[in-house]
């Protein structure tokens, strides 16, 4: 009978789990396409707020923007090989979550905008364009692999 390869999740894990999310400066996303219901992924700029949940700001010209408004269910990929050895070894987390636009009126916007340009200063260019929208992801449950046979299931409680 084969061995289950998930892991017991451990503070190990945690920590390079929640340090995958605080240091990614992009990501894959991925959506349902609203017309054709077919799975569908592009690249987004990823942040975090404050209190460490993932954060992005997309225009409402790109497709992300209708798909996650249509369905808010949705996929992040985060981490990225470092350049040097086999890129499957290097650690990667899938966080499954729900993303939540957040309105210009409302009172953390301006707290988001001040952090997110802290963290991304090139996006000073466009920020304040009427079609960016600030959205959050509320992280339902994540798969991390820390590298080659390092495999975990963690939960939205695990990653708070």
């Amino acid at each position: 009978m084969p061995q289950d390869p998930i892991r017991p999740t451990d503070a190990e894990a945690i920590t390079l789990a929640k340090s995958l999310i605080k240091n990614a400066n992009f990501g894959a996303l991925a959506f349902l396409d609203p017309e054709t219901r077919t799975p569908t992924v592009t690249r987004i700029a990823i942040g975090t707020t404050p209190d460490g949940v993932p954060l992005t700001l997309i225009s409402d010209l790109s497709a992300h923007t209708k798909a996650l408004r249509a369905e808010s269910n949705c996929g992040l990929l985060l981490g990225e090989p470092d350049g040097k050895g086999d890129p499957l070894t290097h650690p990667r987390i899938s966080v499954q979550a729900v993303a939540s636009f957040v309105n210009r009126s409302a009172p953390e916007h301006k707290a988001l905008r001040g952090h997110y340009l802290s963290t991304h200063p090139k996006s000073k260019l466009y920020i304040d364009f009427a079609d960016f929208s600030f959205v959050t992801f509320k992280v339902t449950s994540a798969a991390l692999n820390g590298g080659f046979g390092k495999a975990y299931h963690l939960t939205a409680e695990d990653l708070a």
